[in-house]
């Protein structure tokens, strides 16, 4: 939750001449918000940036209006003494530059990000995680580290996860109960099918226009075929205590001022299997049309109250709720990205806090076959060809050792797979070194 005085505590500590100081890991669309924004905010030194691609760096930082001169430290040294920013292509030694306060990883690849969170954490550096996909593989792991070695590992504010996490926090706070969370999407069950080919398309774009504009199709494909919702959903499910439904998501087609009435128990008419769960809805009802005033950008939480009492004051203040006031809803048609991200930077320097952590493993995303795919056959991951990502208890997976999609890429099936199965860990061959698989392996062990 932001506090009124944050901004003031800001304030004091440019005066102080003792910056937050943050190293930014990835250059890609959410780190150029971020840097856009970061400018313009006093106590706030971006001291490194670092990108495996160098000149993604240079073409993150024009849009974002950074002058030549801010980008001109040829060292981590220089940039600490003259409060301007160094580049690099290795994200190692910008975590271990003397300075650094916070850690921003914005890779989007969960081997990576695991990685590169666990030696920030090391280093005794905070961690805005904006690779949502490497905090489902490992985050509640990650967070434990983090909370041993007295630093903060956080969600990105500005991302809908943290967003999500902030409403149920609200909600909670004020006494009700949470009887679901989530956000809005564009979605088809067709969807699920989806090829990156196909992604830009069914995003309403026209597909060569957005590959010159520098669109990543497999990216969006993420979005379009459920696969990023299931992953965001589980990240809200292990920071916030909730549980994902029997079915996992079932994205209804759904206007904000219908939440109470379909985001609640089946017994109460709704289409729950159950409270103190997620959700995400459609912008798109099933005939493929686009329902008016949707919630595709945004996100909400459905809560309940017993007392007739206050059914009748949210009524009267026109709050959306179902027929009784029982049900109600509070939603945010929109999210900012990395416009927002530093409140996530500011909070965790400044009060020891995170805009979202996770504290448990409810909730995990597996790898479910697209299409039936013959022996041999090389996943492609998060976003691909292959396989999309379904919402699935944490006990579940483990149990039935499902494969999550997070570490998917590049495992070769064994055998043949039909469509709509969930992988498992036996059905591929897939090498298992590295820091993302040995944190995954003490996760998972945790519900053995």
């Amino acid at each position: 939750m932001i506090t009124p005085s944050l901004y003031s505590d800001l304030l004091k500590k440019s005066q102080t001449g003792r910056p937050i100081r943050v190293g930014l890991i990835g250059a890609g669309r959410f780190g150029t918000l971020f840097l856009a924004q970061a400018r313009t905010i006093p106590g706030l030194h971006v001291m490194g940036i670092a990108d495996l691609i160098p000149e993604r760096i240079r073409l993150a930082l024009e849009p974002a209006q950074w002058s030549p001169a801010q980008m001109g430290a040829a060292t981590p040294k220089e940039a600490f003494n003259q409060g301007t920013t160094w580049a690099t292509d290795n994200a190692s030694e910008l975590i271990a530059a003397p300075g650094i306060d916070v850690i921003i990883e914005a890779t989007g690849i969960p081997a990576v990000g695991v990685e590169l969170a666990g030696l920030a954490i090391e280093e005794g550096r905070h961690v805005v995680m904006v690779n949502v996909e490497a905090d489902v593989v490992a985050g509640p792991i990650l967070a434990a580290r983090a909370r041993a070695a007295g630093v903060v590992y956080s969600m990105a504010y500005g991302d809908q996860p943290a967003l999500i996490c902030e409403l149920v926090e609200w909600a909670r706070l004020c006494g009700f109960s949470v009887t679901c969370a989530g956000k809005g999407t564009r979605y088809h069950p067709s969807f699920h099918q989806s090829t990156p080919e196909e992604s830009l398309r069914h995003h309403g774009y026209d597909p060569e226009n957005a590959l010159k504009a520098g669109m990543n199709p497999k990216m969006f494909n993420s979005f379009i075929d459920g696969t990023k919702a299931a992953i965001e959903m589980a990240a809200v499910c292990n920071a916030m205590g909730l549980q994902p439904q029997t079915g996992g998501l079932h994205f209804p087609a759904c206007a904000p001022d219908e939440l109470p009435l379909v985001c609640r128990p089946s017994q109460a008419g709704g289409i729950l299997t159950a409270s103190s769960t997620v959700e995400v809805i459609s912008s798109l009802d099933t005939d493929g049309t686009e329902i008016p005033h949707h919630l595709q950008q945004g996100v909400f939480v459905v809560f309940e109250s017993d007392t007739p009492y206050v059914h009748d004051a949210l009524q009267a203040y026109r709050v959306a709720t179902d027929e009784t006031g029982r049900y109600a809803a509070l939603y945010r048609p929109f999210h900012l990205v990395g416009l927002e991200l530093a409140i996530s930077v500011i909070t965790a320097a400044l009060r020891g806090e995170a805009t979202g952590s996770p504290n448990g493993f409810r909730a995990d995303v597996v790898a479910t076959a697209k299409t039936t795919l013959g022996p041999n056959t090389i996943l492609d991951g998060e976003g691909g060809a292959t396989v999309y990502g379904t919402l699935v208890p944490a006990k579940k997976s483990v149990a039935e050792g499902y494969l999550p999609i997070g570490l998917s890429d590049g495992a070769r099936l064994k055998h043949e797979i039909v469509a709509g199965q969930p992988l498992r860990w036996s059905d591929v061959n897939l090498e298992r070194e590295g820091i993302a698989f040995e944190l995954r392996q003490e996760m998972e062990g945790l519900l053995q």
